[in-house]
């Protein structure tokens, strides 16, 4: 009887297995021509982000959702790819796409702990669900997962499915792929990994969120173990290779993105431009971008122009902290926290982190930092900020528990300091191409993307007066054509306004004075005359050469102070022409544009100087201006820049009315910058808002380190230029256009040095008594200017 009983249950479990099989048969056989087309894996096209480089391939900029390099599976490190199959499949080269012992085995794992918390999908089925399914936890996406893991299976190769896997799979800070997630969490690419860094991601596809060493390291070095201990089990390294690797500690990234290159405005820019090309193809199909930035020069142009900005802010009183946070509520136990999430919302600043406050007397300052620090601030750090230590002051302008404050650390010492609230812009380029070796927008990007050197129209002032006086060279003048430096009233209807009693800047007049001496001294009254003189429809027509827009530049009489408006970049153009001797080139930013492969797609060809570039002025013209440039530089108003110790420089001081603009343009015959500060709502820049004081340090500072080891060149006039020894300030060469000369030769020398009414040519100084007057009316425009 038993037996017979044994039988029928033998033969009921017999035909419910049958059944189950037929009908997981006929599941297979309905489904399966069902399943998705392999195309999207046989001609695998990830989205690739767009990114944007140096001309010495730097990368400075990176668009996308998806942050993916892709990497072919050769060029993968084999113990990158051991620690990956450590922790994911270990036998993912022997089994068809599903594991059988690993299947067992999770489910004998499961019964034992009496809870599913372990799975059994292999690579092949993670890829599969990955690019197919969703994650949901049904029985049917099983099903179909497994089909399709079948299906890659006999359609792929082994390796190429792993190449896929690689490429696809989500590993947390925006990154897909590995190698992209080893920039992100190590800054590093894979090759350059340690053993303990490649184990640290090979536990990462798990569970990103939960194994994030960024935001949860101690999870994330647990699953780096487990890792560790099955390479090591399955003998990918060695014992004292996993002794090493557990030990070792863990070094991430920077998280503050301003520590790479600081080159977030040129970056924005080109992303702009491809965006106009590409529309939203630009963030997904890979174009890389190499831009005519030189890293080191944009290096230096960022920190010169941030300590620049820095030295001026000190100079004013400190404001406050930046906000406040409220502490009081807060329990111990959660102060920690309160504190992390504080400070993941404010961005660090090059060097200039911020801070909470914990505590505050007028000795000592305790804050949290990031990183769970606590530093304490005393002494010479509180100087800055010490008026804001006073109980005296009101609450919201004091320092004091739950403030935001900036510090920065020198070594074992801290500082608090402040984000300027002024503003500049830096930009230099090579004058004989127009290409772009260093741009920076603003303090800031993270603070404010306006891109001050390309979107910021501001007055240029003094440093606009080059471009008149090359008009006036232009219509017969010359270098020492001598003109009246004295109080002029202009009439209203000459400037299209009120009457306009201009002044020089310091209300002190030379009286007759040589046109060269006048833009060292940066006359106003004598730009004025000049104007007057070629007229102002003339030099409104004239400055449209290098490239400024008439209507930017009203024809008025104001234009020769530089009333009318231009952007740093387009200065910088305009100082190019009289770099390059008179051709006119544009600036540009974009060198080539790449696809994900390499391949050129486009490539900017611009006009040289001297080869395919329009001549904007006579060459003559561009060579006498640079020289009296020069003399801005040795004898006038940028006489700082001598400390460069150079003999090429030239340059131009720039500060408007109410000293709302300060600026700096010079240039040696390799390269040309200018640099511009002041405030995104004009306001007085102050006492300190002179060009010299404001702007031209910046401009020192960076041509200090661009220039350094660039021999010191002198460029010969070109033909069509008289030499005049010694007849110059301070006893340097006088140029003059060889037809003024033919035609007015009482201006040649005589015997004594002197040219007849303008003073000793060796001590300058003698020209400017209010009484000195021409010899003759040979001089040319004498008569015009003599109001």
């Amino acid at each position: 009887m038993l037996l017979r009983i044994l039988s029928i249950i033998a033969g009921a479990i017999a035909g419910l297995a049958i059944l189950l099989v037929g009908l997981l048969v006929i599941a297979i056989l309905v489904t399966y021509p069902r399943l998705p087309s392999l195309d999207v894996l046989t001609d695998y096209r990830p989205k690739m982000p767009l990114r944007v480089y140096t001309q010495d391939q730097v990368l400075i900029g990176e668009f996308g959702e998806e942050r993916r390099s892709f990497t072919r599976i050769g060029d993968v490190p084999q113990l990158m790819k051991q620690a990956l199959l450590s922790a994911e499949d270990e036998r993912f080269y022997q089994h068809g796409g599903i594991d059988y012992i690993g299947v067992m085995r999770a489910i004998a794992g499961n019964v034992v702990s009496g809870r599913a918390h372990s799975g059994a999908s292999t690579i092949t089925m993670q890829v599969a669900k990955n690019f197919f399914l969703s994650s949901e936890k049904t029985f049917s996406r099983k099903f179909n997962e497994a089909l399709l893991a079948f299906k890659i299976e006999h359609t792929l190769s082994k390796d190429q499915i792993l190449e896929l896997y690689f490429n696809q799979i989500y590993l947390g800070q925006r990154a897909y792929g590995f190698a992209a997630a080893a920039e992100a969490y190590f800054g590093r690419p894979l090759k350059e990994l340690t053993v303990a860094e490649m184990a640290m991601l090979g536990g990462l596809p798990k569970a990103p969120s939960s194994y994030n060493p960024v935001v949860n390291p101690e999870r994330a070095h647990l699953r780096q173990l487990y890792v560790l201990r099955r390479m090591f089990e399955l003998r990918y390294i060695t014992a004292e290779q996993y002794e090493t690797a557990k030990n070792e500690p863990l070094r991430l990234a920077s998280r503050n993105l301003d520590a790479s290159l600081p080159a977030q405005y040129v970056a924005e820019m080109v992303r702009q431009a491809m965006y106009e090309r590409y529309k939203d193809k630009a963030y997904t199909d890979g174009f890389r971008v190499v831009t005519t930035i030189d890293s080191r020069h944009q290096q230096w142009a960022f920190d010169a122009l941030r300590a620049g900005l820095m030295d001026y802010d000190r100079r004013q009183p400190y404001r406050g902290p930046e906000s406040f946070t409220d502490l009081s509520k807060v329990e111990d136990a959660d102060l920690e926290e309160t504190l992390d999430e504080t400070l993941a919302a404010i961005r660090d600043s090059g060097n200039m982190q911020p801070a909470v406050v914990l505590s505050a007397s007028g000795s000592a300052v305790e804050a949290y930092v990031r990183g769970g620090r606590k530093i304490v601030i005393r002494g010479q750090g509180l100087a800055f900020a010490r008026s804001a230590l006073s109980e005296r002051i009101t609450p919201a302008q004091r320092i004091r528990r739950g403030a935001i404050i900036r510090v920065v650390e020198d070594g074992k010492t801290a500082s608090i300091v402040q984000m300027p609230a002024v503003e500049g812009g830096f930009v230099s380029l090579d004058p004989a191409t127009g290409a772009v070796r260093s741009l920076v927008g603003g303090f800031d990007f993270n603070r404010s993307s306006f891109n001050h050197v390309t979107q910021a129209m501001r007055q240029p002032g003094s440093t606009f007066k080059p471009f008149v006086y090359s008009a006036g060279l232009d219509r017969g003048f010359t270098t020492s054509t001598m003109i009246n430096d004295a109080p002029i009233s202009v009439d209203p209807q000459t400037i299209g306004g009120q009457r306009w009693d201009p002044k020089n800047d310091d209300n002190r007049y030379a009286g007759m004075i040589t046109m060269r001496r006048a833009l060292a001294l940066s006359k106003n009254l004598v730009s004025i005359r000049i104007l007057m003189s070629i007229g102002t429809d003339f030099g409104q027509q004239y400055v449209q050469r290098f490239g400024f827009e008439s209507k930017n530049v009203p024809a008025y009489l104001t234009m020769a102070l530089g009333a009318g408006v231009a952007s740093p970049m387009q200065m910088a153009e305009g100082y190019a022409v009289f770099a390059n001797g008179g051709y006119r080139t544009r600036a540009y930013f974009i060198d080539r544009i790449e696809d994900a492969s390499g391949r050129i797609l486009a490539r900017t060809a611009p006009a040289v100087a001297g080869q395919n570039a329009a001549q904007a002025i006579d060459p003559r013209n561009a060579f006498i201006i640079s020289n009296m440039l020069k003399d801005v530089v040795r004898v006038g108003t940028a006489n700082r820049a001598m400390a460069l110790g150079r003999n090429d420089i030239a340059g131009k001081t720039g500060t408007t009315n109410d000293f709302r603009d300060a600026w700096f343009a010079g240039f040696n015959p390799s390269l040309v910058a200018v640099t511009w500060v002041g405030f995104d709502q004009p306001r007085s820049l102050g006492r300190y808002g002179y060009g010299g004081t404001a702007a031209l340090p910046i401009w020192i500072n960076y041509m200090n380190n661009a220039l350094k080891g660039v021999p010191d060149v002198e460029l010969p006039p070109p033909a069509g230029i008289v030499v005049r020894p010694g007849a110059g300030l301070r006893g340097n060469d006088e140029y003059y256009l060889e037809e003024f000369q033919r035609t007015n030769p009482e201006l040649s020398i005589n015997n004594r040095g002197t040219v007849p009414g303008s003073g000793n040519a060796a001590n300058p100084d003698t020209a400017s008594a209010p009484d000195a007057a021409p010899a003759n009316d040979a001089v040319e425009n004498v008569k015009e200017l003599l109001f």
